[in-house]
Parts: structure tokens; C-alpha cells; sequence
């Protein structure tokens, strides 16, 4: 772990065990360069400690990137709450976790993710300040999807000459909060949509609402389709599956879409464009910084129209050195923490 640590320059690891809630949990903080890290809290079973730990760590990197690209004074970090099968008190075993995001005295901001809900991030506020997506601040998952769907229309705009949207196809994998929200707005800039989820019930619920085509999940990534739209939790582009798409671009909401930086070299060989994912992705984040600062709904809303200005000159950067997008941000994102 010391290792991987090392590798991706993360700051600290933090492991708590609370024996009468059952929680385990663990908080990595990759950089306070910018600021104090922010980043959300999963909630999800994981197949031993080694997995949790790995997966926070490579998030967290992802956050301090994603906020450093969008301009806010923030670090990155990333919380990962292992879920058992049975649950006690869920109420309390979040509390508990505040109680251990306090101890951290502010040099971690906790925020909502896969598996969490703001009704948890309420019960963490019960222990400590140092959270947001609480139901008073509100779901920053409508506000993910309009980063990603401006975006996606730069994305359109680099890769097939027009930000038009209409008749376009778009194949979304996953339709959590963001992922559905996302399929709302194309579906109303009249894309054709494709969908997937592991829940039978949201692709019925996207078919009826948004006329979309269901797809079994194994096959998604190896249907035609213009855009490639990943949503869903996890790496899903490998050597595997990026020699299955047959599309011209990727770009969605899921975070750590890569499995190794050599895949986005894959994908550049085969002309597929690639949308970085911490660079679409980072509306949730500028809506939760930004709402726990007290911003107004207009700050905000300024503040996301810059995630397809900095995407586009991402693309232009890469076109120009004719290098990947993603090692292109990457190496803007270090610039900024490292100099």
C-alpha cells in the first residue's frame, strides 16, 4: 500500500473501526496543496480491505486532479465505507463515521457518492462540520449531469463538428442519480439513446420516459453508437473493452474510467476521442465546494459553464501534441499541484 501510496503522491491513509456500529472505514487524503481535500463517501461491499484501500486511494488522486482543473482551492481525498450484508443502525454507524471525519480537524470536507444519500451525510453532520450534500445544502447529482451533458456537447463539437445533440446516438452505462439525470437532458436535446444498468427497473423506467433501447450490460460497450457515456461505479475501460467499442468518443460521469493510462493510448490509436473523467465529471464537486462555502445558485451555475472551456482546451492540447487527452490533463493537473 506503501507502494501505491508512493506512486500516486498520496499525502495520507486513515483506517477507523468503530466495534459497536460495525464500521469500517477509510479516508485518503492525496493533496492539501490547493486546500483541504474534499471528496465523497462510498458506501459499498468490496471483496477484502486491500480493494477499499486501492480504490480510495486512485479516487482520491482523481479528486485533487478534478479540482485542481476546475479552479477550486481544494485538495482531493476520498472515504470508503465497507458495507456489510446487515446493517444494525445505519443512522448510527454514519454518526460514528462523522465522528471520525472530525478528527481530522477540517483537513477532510465529506461529500455524498455511490451508495450514500444526503439523509447520511445528515447524520454525519450530527458529529462534525466538515461535510456537505446534506439535505439542506441538496443532491449535487442534477448539477454532475449538466457538467457532463456540456461536456458531452464539447466533446461532440471536437470530435464531429457540431455541439447539436439531435439524433446523435449515446449509449449511457449506468443510470444512478447522475447517470438518469444525464439520459434526461439527452433524451430532451433529443439524443437516441442506448442504456444499461445491473437495476431491470431504471432501464424500464428509461425506456418508458426517454423511448430509450435497452441493452444488456455485456454488450454495451461493443454496440455502434456516436458517444460512449460511462456512469456507472469503477474502471471500465481496459485493453478488453476498448477494442470492443465502436464509437467515436467516450465520455461520461463514472469516475476512475481508466484502468492504466496505456488504455487511453489504446483508444487515441483507434480515433476514439476520450473526455478526461475529472475534468466532465467535476460538476458535482464545483456544486458541493461551492455550496459549503455559501455560494448563491448564479456563482454556481457560472462556475460549471467553464467545465467544456477547460475540457476543449484540454482537446486542443492533445490535438496539438498529438498525445492522449487524458495524459494532457494529467500533466496540467500535476502543473498546478506541483508547479
Amino acid at each position: 500500500m506503501f507502494a501505491l501510496m508512493q506512486s500516486t503522491r498520496t499525502q495520507s491513509l486513515h483506517l477507523f473501526i468503530d466495534p459497536p456500529t460495525g464500521l469500517k472505514a477509510v479516508v485518503a487524503i492525496h493533496s492539501e496543496q490547493l486546500g483541504p481535500a474534499l471528496g465523497g463517501c462510498r458506501y459499498l461491499p468490496y471483496a477484502n480491505d486491500e480493494s477499499a484501500m486501492t480504490d480510495a486511494i486512485h479516487l482520491a488522486q482523481g479528486m485533487s486532479y478534478k479540482a485542481a482543473l476546475a479552479g477550486l482551492a481544494l485538495g482531493g481525498g476520498k472515504a470508503v465505507i465497507m458495507r456489510n450484508a446487515h446493517v444494525e443502525n445505519r443512522a448510527a454507524l454514519f454518526e460514528a463515521f462523522g465522528r471520525f471525519v472530525d478528527s481530522l480537524q477540517g483537513r477532510f470536507i465529506i461529500a455524498v457518492d455511490s451508495g450514500t444519500s444526503t439523509l447520511d451525510m445528515d447524520c454525519i453532520a450530527q458529529s462534525t462540520p466538515h461535510v456537505t450534500s446534506t439535505t439542506a445544502s441538496g443532491d449535487p447529482s442534477p448539477h454532475a449531469a449538466m457538467g457532463v451533458f456540456a461536456g458531452i456537447r464539447a466533446t461532440s463539437m471536437a470530435r464531429l463538428g457540431s455541439d447539436n445533440l439531435e439524433g446523435l446516438r449515446v449509449a449511457v452505462q449506468g443510470l444512478g442519480n447522475v447517470g438518469y439525470a444525464l439520459a434526461e437532458q439527452l433524451h430532451a436535446a433529443g439524443a437516441e439513446l442506448l442504456v444499461s444498468d445491473l437495476d431491470p427497473g431504471k432501464v424500464r423506467l428509461a425506456v418508458e420516459q426517454f423511448g430509450a433501447h435497452p441493452v444488456v450490460n455485456e454488450a454495451l460497450t461493443s454496440t455502434p453508437c456516436d458517444i460512449f457515456a460511462p456512469c456507472g461505479v469503477g474502471p471500465v475501460l481496459n485493453g478488453q473493452t476498448v477494442m470492443q467499442l465502436r464509437c467515436a468518443a467516450v465520455a461520461g460521469a463514472a469516475n476512475h474510467q481508466l484502468t492504466t493510462l496505456q488504455v487511453a493510448d489504446q483508444l487515441e490509436q483507434r480515433g476514439i476521442l476520450y473526455a478526461p473523467d475529472y475534468v466532465i465529471n467535476a460538476g458535482g464537486l464545483i456544486y458541493v465546494a461551492l455550496t459549503h462555502r455559501g455560494a448563491d445558485l448564479g456563482t454556481i451555475t457560472a462556475h460549471l459553464a467553464r467545465i467544456p472551456t477547460r475540457l476543449t482546451e484540454v482537446f486542443a492540447h492533445a490535438q496539438a501534441e498529438k498525445r492522449s487527452p487524458a495524459r494532457v490533463a494529467q500533466m496540467l493537473a500535476e502543473r498546478m499541484l506541483y508547479g
